[in-house]
């Protein structure tokens, strides 16, 4: 279990309020995402890319400290950590006074405060039902009174924004407390999570259905300029109050250089962060080699022509390039959508189809091919880093074709003269996976292919990209397509919840239903987290059972940096963490 405590010299204990920003405008920052963003309304969106900017836009109450391991949660406009009481099931928030939201058309000119009613206006709208939100698993069944206002929601067709939920209250301007229906002591987690940020309502009401495209908060950053599927520019928010660098890190070398070069520094430093979306790994690689990136992770082919052995090359070395390997809190994992005609449905020979699909995957092979040996096969549905994983626990599915050959020939998967299979009533088989055009996705189907030939079944590729992708399995109209999921939080929970029947729509792309595994995922929530792990395993045994996912590996990132970035340590949950850095001039 990961601990939250607070450290003395934090954003939000330690922090020296400035008067303004301190960003530099001639500090410029310039990155790249491997995929699009869908836009930046949190609430309708668990996009990676869209959710990295929106961290750097809004802010919620609760933060994660920047150095400290395992991940620690902090204040950020919060002025502590939340008083708690009743068990683990009232949370009080004090917020900051004098923290405003970035100017915008919205407010009619007028500056505007960041006030209690802002954090319950967001989590109302996570609960509407119309918003479809991902994120509402995080929230459902927790808050006392708000099943209530959904249902009314559901049988009017509009959820009131203005009436009460008892357990969402503002005893004051400043004082956000809220109740829940059972003991959370993981509650402040989600409180960290980046939908769950002060919004203005005036600004979705502005807006509306254009939201997405103008995100407006508090945070340190705000949207420049907004090329979709191209480019995003974040310019320093003036009205951010800033803050000083004063973190303590761990006793390694890395973190004691970064203390060194950051320390005392007034944050942000940074005035622009340019990030460009770059599909094609080899272009993104030459961009990061040439310079014309501050830093990226390395893609395959990267890795093979800058690492050696998994270090460094000497020849980037001499040039100040530093390299930091990273585990990801994440696993991979391939879905299969259970309404789905030809994949989908619980009659015999459907769990058959897909445990012979999952049984037929080569996972070290894809290892070797996909990620040059950068990577580790997953067991669990919850990664190394992130409580409920058991690292002795082993997946009962493991690579076995000839096996997988004899249930479809038992369930009645025959071949046909062309060496493929045909469904049991002899209608051809064809599986239909979604993809994209980069040279990663062209290795994956090209295993795929490999591996689903040796046990004839035949399979075809849909090309789009990654927003479209999603929301195509947002609506559960694909068959097959490749997933990623990194730990918004450090529990068990965040990762369950994708399979989670009364999800679908909202977050389970595999639109798996099964009353076992949502029975275990209601007992689980009802539990203390150190009581959880025996049922996530039971819960990813069901898995094995069904063959909702096919799990993969958890990716270690390799991140080289130029040497005029100071600052940088990737974070096991933080996904942006532009302002903790400085960009420097190299010294000759």
């Amino acid at each position: 279990m990961l601990k939250m405590t607070v450290l003395a010299l934090t954003i939000g204990s330690g922090e020296a309020v400035l008067a303004k920003s301190p960003a530099q405008s001639d500090k410029v920052l310039n990155i790249a995402f491997e995929a699009p963003d869908d836009g930046f309304d949190m609430v309708k969106t668990y996009n990676f890319y869209s959710g990295s900017i929106a961290e750097a836009i809004f802010e919620p109450l609760l933060r994660y400290d920047y150095l400290a391991r395992p991940a620690t949660l902090t204040p950020n406009t919060a002025e502590a950590l939340p008083k708690i009481e009743q068990e683990g099931k009232v949370y009080t928030f004090k917020i900051k006074p004098g923290i405003y939201f970035s100017a915008d058309p919205a407010f009619k000119g007028k500056k505007r405060e960041l006030v209690a009613e802002d954090y319950i206006y967001s989590m109302k709208r996570v609960m509407d039902p119309k918003n479809h939100s991902p994120t509402f698993s995080f929230i459902e069944g927790k808050i006392l009174g708000a099943d209530a206002a959904i249902q009314q929601a559901k049988s009017s067709g509009q959820f009131n924004y203005d009436a009460p939920i008892a357990g969402l209250k503002a005893l004051d301007k400043h004082t956000l407390q809220i109740t829940l229906t059972r003991s959370d002591f993981n509650f402040p987690y989600i409180m960290a999570y980046v939908t769950f940020s002060g919004t203005a309502r005036e600004v979705i009401e502005h807006y509306g259905a254009r939201t997405g495209q103008h995100p407006v908060g508090t945070g340190p950053y705000q949207l420049h300029k907004y090329v979709p599927r191209s480019r995003i520019e974040l310019k320093a928010n003036p009205d951010y109050r800033g803050f000083s660098w004063n973190f303590k890190g761990e006793n390694t070398a890395w973190d004691q250089r970064l203390v060194k070069e950051m320390s005392g520094k007034k944050m942000p430093q940074i005035g622009m962060v340019k990030v460009s979306i770059i599909e094609e790994e080899q272009s993104r690689w030459l961009a990061l080699k040439s310079g014309q990136l501050d830093y990226d992770r390395l893609t395959a082919s990267g890795a093979e022509q800058a690492l050696v052995n998994k270090q460094l090359k000497n020849e980037y070395k001499q040039k100040g390039i530093l390299h930091y390997p990273n585990k990801d809190a994440e696993i991979t994992y391939t879905i299969m959508n259970m309404r789905d005609p030809v994949v989908g449905g619980n009659s015999l020979e459907k769990i058959a189809l897909r445990r012979a699909i999952a049984l037929s995957y080569n996972q070290n092979e894809a290892i070797k091919q996909l990620y040059k040996g950068h990577a580790d096969k997953a067991e669990m549905i919850i990664p190394e880093g992130v409580n409920g994983h058991n690292p002795a626990y082993k997946n009962s599915i493991a690579y076995n074709p000839l096996l997988a050959n004899k249930l479809l020939e038992r369930f009645g998967y025959k071949k046909g003269a062309d060496g493929y299979r045909t469904l049991p009533d002899g209608k051809p088989l064809t599986l239909k996976m979604n993809s994209t055009s980069s040279s990663s996705s062209v290795i994956a189907a090209e295993l795929w292919k490999k591996n689903l030939d040796a046990v004839g079944i035949r399979i075809e590729f849909k090309i789009s990209n990654f927003a479209d992708n999603l929301k195509e399995a947002t609506q559960c109209k694909h068959m097959l397509w490749g997933g990623a999921w990194i730990a918004d939080y450090p529990e068990g929970e965040n990762f369950a919840q994708l399979l989670y029947g009364p999800n679908a729509q909202q977050g389970n792309l595999s639109c798996y239903t099964s009353k076992a595994y949502d029975a275990l995922y209601q007992a689980t929530m009802k539990l203390p987290p150190d009581q959880r792990t025996p049922y996530y395993e039971k819960m990813n045994r069901q898995i094995e059972a069904d063959n909702p996912w096919i799990i993969h590996n958890t990716r270690v990132r390799n991140w080289l940096i130029h040497p005029q970035v100071q600052g940088f340590k990737a974070h096991p949950i933080m996904n942006s963490v532009w302002q903790y850095l400085d960009i420097e001039p190299v010294k000759k």
